[in-house]
């Protein structure tokens, strides 16, 4: 058999690989219509917040690098002010974003994100962290794509990370405002969601999301450090939630260059759930 042959044969065994593949992984969709409709549970976990918030207070202490924390669709600093006062009070230098309401993913979004970043880098003279609750996680990925040396690692909470809308039931809004494709992706950028940013790489999720299908935020291993936290919270509850407060301080507190897997203690096993995809 010649070389040419060879190479047909592995192609075709490769397609039928891909298309098997393709068959057993499940459509994309939205979040079951009663993860939605109790997407109230966020109050208490809000109320969690703030009853466990001494005990948050002995998490373990950051080094003083800058984070910066991306609100979600439709969302202000207004909802990341319990977790950046967390992360402050911890030891991080916190900041939001300069951005306003998350609405409109443009390109002068991204500019004022790059500028941001790049003001915290120099500032510091140290890499930034990137936290980002949905929207605000894809956000967080892509510009760590863009400024890998200027990124210490990226965090995000529910966060729709593939390219295909159907994950979530906030598509249609956001194509309202933004268009099928925003100006970022006509300009070739955001075209590979999936794909993990070149430095490590944390998605926090939960399977009773009432807004972004947990499957949509499960990040495919990948050559990089990249890891999925399973925990369980309401999508709107994320950026309160105790469970994520713990993992999110856990992976900040990481020494620069030095990655592992989360690992909960004994003590906080319970809060977070074993499976993830099944």
């Amino acid at each position: 058999m010649t070389g040419r042959k060879i190479e047909t044969v592995k192609d075709k065994e490769m397609a039928a690989s891909a298309s098997v593949a393709a068959h057993l992984e499940p459509a994309a969709r939205p979040p079951s219509r009663f993860w939605t409709l109790t997407e109230g549970r966020a109050f208490f976990e809000l109320g969690a917040f703030y009853m466990t918030r001494p005990l948050l207070s002995h998490l373990a202490k950051g080094d003083g690098h800058a984070v910066q924390v991306l609100p979600g669709f439709m969302a202000t600093n207004a909802s990341t002010v319990p977790m950046r006062r967390l992360l402050n009070e911890l030891g991080y230098d916190a900041h939001g974003w300069d951005s306003g309401r998350n609405v409109r993913v443009d390109n002068a979004l991204i500019a004022r994100l790059e500028n941001q970043l790049k003001r915290l880098n120099d500032k510091t003279g140290r890499k930034v962290s990137l936290v980002g609750w949905s929207l605000g996680g894809v956000l967080a990925r892509e510009l760590a794509k863009l400024h890998p040396d200027r990124v210490r690692l990226v965090i995000s909470l529910g966060s729709p990370i593939c390219d295909d809308r159907n994950h979530t039931n906030a598509s249609r809004l956001f194509e309202l405002l933004n268009g099928k494709e925003p100006e970022p992706m006509r300009g070739g950028r955001f075209r590979s969601l999936g794909e993990a940013p070149p430095v490590p790489t944390t998605s926090i999720l939960t399977k009773t999301d009432g807004i972004v299908h947990w499957r949509g935020s499960v990040q495919k291993p990948t050559q990089t450090p990249s890891e999925n936290i399973a925990v369980y919270a309401s999508h709107i509850g994320l950026g309160v939630n105790p469970s994520v407060m713990i993992a999110v301080a856990d992976r900040l507190a990481q020494p620069e260059n030095t990655w592992a897997p989360f690992e909960p203690s004994l003590a906080v096993q319970w809060m977070f759930p074993k499976t993830i995809v099944d």
